[in-house]
């Protein structure tokens, strides 16, 4: 019982009972603007009451009767469902695209940009108080210089990253 509720209570199955459901209600108004307004004006032209009394083809049969051919019919059974089809083309397709292309690039555009509060990594840190002793002991921190020591690097030595990315302190 536990598996059946959890295939009833799955995305995929009840995605597809609103599919039905809306495709239903979609049948019903494209059938009935097929039956109230396409089907008298195209049976107008072939001067027939509707679709399904137009275009009847009478021929003989083996048995020595008569059989009809319902193109009418055949013609606005095809009308209908590319008037369904156009419709939820239309009115779903369309707009869910629409809306999942800008979810698309606006996640597209969040993700380019940085969160503004991520905070410094250590090496930022670590540079920007060797800045600030810099700052503090006068701005040249060489060996010459007084207070400088082992740890600071000569005023000579280059700048920019060093060994595995990491930046000289």
């Amino acid at each position: 019982m536990k598996g059946f509720r959890e295939f009833l209570l799955r995305g995929n199955v009840i995605d597809l009972a609103v599919a039905v459901v809306i495709g239903a209600a979609f049948t019903a108004i494209v059938t009935a603007v097929v039956t109230a307004l396409i089907n008298p004006l195209i049976g107008a032209v072939f001067n027939a009451s509707s679709l399904d009394k137009a275009l009847i083809v009478s021929f003989p049969t083996v048995s020595g009767g008569d059989t009809e051919l319902l193109f009418g019919k055949v013609i606005g059974a095809v009308l209908n469902f590319v008037i369904v089809a156009a419709v939820v083309y239309f009115a779903l397709v369309v707009p869910v695209n629409h809306l999942k292309k800008v979810a698309f690039d606006r996640t597209k555009h969040n993700a380019e940009q940085p969160p503004a509060d991520v905070p410094p990594t250590d090496v930022e840190v670590l540079l920007e108080i060797r800045d600030l002793l810099r700052a503090q002991q006068g701005g040249d921190s060489g060996p010459g210089a007084g207070g400088g020591g082992a740890h600071v690097a000569p005023s000579d030595a280059p700048e920019g990253t060093g060994i595995a990315g990491t930046t000289k302190l």
